[in-house]
């Protein structure tokens, strides 16, 4: 059955989420700072990359390998109708429409920090809201320890996919609390337009102080668990992808670096950045991790 948030929450509490869209088309062209939505103050005053550098170079498996196949290949990608499964440790267990999880009085605009693992980073204006209030509204039981994700598996419209280039479909996790913290997202738009098919569209996790392989684009499914998760990349290779991923410049990958960082759009000769301890969102999450050695939970 396809519930709606309205079931749990007073219908009158929501504005029309297609006139929000028509609304952000307008916005789009506007400087950077000039967006919709409410401003959060989640948001790092760092500028933001262009639409441009965002939707043309990331990374989505499913699509390929390379950096511009999510744009070049998920125009086929049909993201509407679309709903996501909330199941497992939850008081209201369903299927619930992406315009109920995510209505547009709810929206906030987070400007956030993205570091990849492959040592590149970003700026992005998201739309979106925090997963915690998602999930206080299907109610969290006790039992409940991890948070897990569940991609899409479509091989007839991701190239990706149909080529087999990782176990599809793609799965992550996170432990509960970091799932309940403010700063974590479940986006459905950026640059105040609702999210491009090669960004995750309709509906991804954005989690900043961790690498951005711990977003899951593209959710379908998101369940509460009393076990940790084994996400995809944790799966492939362990040595090389933790389940935490946070961003720590004291551990490296075992082929590169991470004391540093290649800034997408500043330029050639602007150099590296040194990268920041939790993406620079240690105030906010460091004490997540209190007493853990970050080395071996990596």
């Amino acid at each position: 059955m396809k519930l709606r948030w309205s079931d749990v929450t007073p219908k009158a509490s929501y504005l029309n989420r297609r006139a929000f869209l028509a609304a952000g088309a307008v916005f789009a062209a506007a400087p950077a700072f000039a967006l919709t939505g409410k401003m959060s103050g989640y948001s790092t005053d760092e500028k933001p990359n262009t639409l441009k550098e965002i939707t043309n170079y990331n990374n989505f498996y499913e699509f390929g390998f390379g950096k511009e196949d999510p744009a070049s290949y998920s125009g086929n990608f049909k993201t509407d109708p679309w709903s996501v499964e909330i199941a497992g440790l939850v008081d209201k267990p369903g299927s619930y429409g992406v315009e109920d999880i995510a209505p547009d009085s709810a929206l906030e605009e987070r400007i956030y920090r993205l570091r990849c693992v492959e040592a590149w980073s970003m700026v992005i204006p998201w739309l979106g809201v925090p997963l915690a209030g998602v999930l206080s509204k299907a109610g969290v039981q006790p039992s409940a320890k991890f948070v897990e994700f569940q991609t899409v598996l479509r091989p007839s419209e991701m190239p990706g996919q149909a080529q087999k280039l990782l176990d599809f479909p793609y799965i992550e996790g996170l432990r509960l609390d970091e799932a309940m913290n403010p700063l974590t997202l479940l986006a459905t738009g950026l640059y105040s337009e609702k999210l491009p098919n090669q960004n995750g569209a309709p509906i991804r996790l954005v989690v900043p102080w961790k690498y951005g392989f711990k977003s899951a684009k593209s959710i379908v499914k998101i369940t509460l668990t009393d076990r940790q998760p084994v996400s995809t990349w944790q799966k492939l290779q362990p040595a090389e992808y933790g389940f935490y991923a946070n961003v720590n410049p004291k551990v490296d990958h075992p082929r590169w670096s991470q004391a540093s960082e290649r800034r997408i759009g500043a330029g050639l000769f602007a150099g590296r950045q040194e990268t920041l301890m939790f993406n620079g969102y240690g105030d906010q999450v460091a004490g997540l991790y209190s007493g853990m050695d970050l080395a071996k939970n990596y």
